[in-house]
Protein backbone atom coordinates (compact mmCIF):
# COMPACT_ATOMS: atom_id res chain seq x y z
CA UNK A 1 0.00 0.00 0.00
CA UNK A 2 2.87 2.27 0.62
CA UNK A 3 4.31 1.33 -2.75
CA UNK A 4 1.32 2.13 -4.43
CA UNK A 5 0.78 6.06 -2.87
CA UNK A 6 4.51 6.75 -4.24
CA UNK A 7 3.36 5.53 -7.57
CA UNK A 8 0.91 8.04 -7.11
CA UNK A 9 3.22 10.85 -5.96
CA UNK A 10 5.70 10.19 -8.52
CA UNK A 11 3.26 10.38 -11.35
CA UNK A 12 1.46 13.43 -10.00
CA UNK A 13 4.44 15.34 -9.72
CA UNK A 14 5.15 14.28 -13.43
CA UNK A 15 1.87 15.16 -14.62
CA UNK A 16 2.62 18.75 -12.75
CA UNK A 17 6.18 19.21 -14.06
CA UNK A 18 4.10 18.56 -17.73
CA UNK A 19 1.37 21.19 -17.01
CA UNK A 20 4.14 23.69 -16.34
CA UNK A 21 5.96 22.63 -19.28
CA UNK A 22 3.52 23.30 -21.20
CA UNK A 23 2.32 26.18 -20.35
CA UNK A 24 5.62 27.96 -20.18
CA UNK A 25 6.04 26.22 -24.05
CA UNK A 26 2.31 27.69 -24.74
CA UNK A 27 3.59 31.53 -23.12
CA UNK A 28 6.54 31.28 -25.47
CA UNK A 29 4.70 31.14 -28.59
CA UNK A 30 2.75 33.76 -27.88
CA UNK A 31 5.68 35.76 -27.21
CA UNK A 32 7.26 34.67 -30.75
CA UNK A 33 4.23 36.01 -32.28
CA UNK A 34 4.65 39.52 -30.60
CA UNK A 35 8.23 40.01 -31.54
CA UNK A 36 7.77 38.96 -35.17
CA UNK A 37 4.72 41.86 -35.09
CA UNK A 38 7.31 44.42 -33.19
CA UNK A 39 10.44 42.63 -36.15
CA UNK A 40 7.89 43.54 -38.85
CA UNK A 41 7.53 47.35 -37.36
CA UNK A 42 11.16 47.93 -36.94
CA UNK A 43 11.47 46.70 -40.50
CA UNK A 44 9.51 49.39 -41.45
CA UNK A 45 10.31 52.25 -39.75
CA UNK A 46 13.64 51.47 -40.74
CA UNK A 47 13.22 51.52 -44.16
CA UNK A 48 11.38 54.81 -44.04
CA UNK A 49 14.22 56.50 -42.14
CA UNK A 50 16.53 55.18 -45.06
CA UNK A 51 14.02 56.88 -47.77
CA UNK A 52 13.83 60.07 -45.73
CA UNK A 53 18.09 60.01 -44.90
CA UNK A 54 18.02 59.59 -48.66
CA UNK A 55 15.30 62.59 -49.50
CA UNK A 56 17.39 64.47 -47.12
CA UNK A 57 20.71 63.48 -48.55
CA UNK A 58 19.12 65.08 -51.95
CA UNK A 59 18.11 68.06 -50.57
CA UNK A 60 21.35 68.81 -49.01
CA UNK A 61 23.07 68.35 -52.43
CA UNK A 62 19.95 70.16 -54.33
CA UNK A 63 21.37 73.17 -51.63
CA UNK A 64 24.82 72.75 -52.28
CA UNK A 65 24.69 73.18 -55.97
CA UNK A 66 22.38 75.77 -56.04
CA UNK A 67 24.71 77.47 -53.37
CA UNK A 68 27.68 77.48 -55.93
CA UNK A 69 25.99 78.82 -58.26
CA UNK A 70 24.62 81.63 -56.26
CA UNK A 71 28.36 82.17 -55.61
CA UNK A 72 29.05 82.12 -59.15
CA UNK A 73 26.32 84.74 -59.71
CA UNK A 74 27.33 86.89 -56.93
CA UNK A 75 30.88 87.59 -58.25
CA UNK A 76 29.01 88.58 -61.75
CA UNK A 77 26.45 90.87 -59.62
CA UNK A 78 29.45 92.83 -58.03
CA UNK A 79 31.25 93.21 -61.17
CA UNK A 80 28.27 94.74 -62.81
CA UNK A 81 27.37 96.85 -59.20
CA UNK A 82 31.10 98.22 -59.14
CA UNK A 83 30.96 99.16 -63.34
CA UNK A 84 30.44 102.92 -64.07
CA UNK A 85 27.01 103.81 -64.72
CA UNK A 86 26.36 103.88 -68.34
CA UNK A 87 24.69 106.97 -69.50
CA UNK A 88 21.36 106.57 -71.97
CA UNK A 89 21.63 107.77 -75.24
CA UNK A 90 19.88 109.75 -77.08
Amino acid sequence: MFTNTKQHFAMARVLGVAIVAAMGLAGCATYDDEFAGINSRLDQLDTKVQGAAQSADAANQSAQQANQRLDQIEGRVRQLEAAPRRVPRG
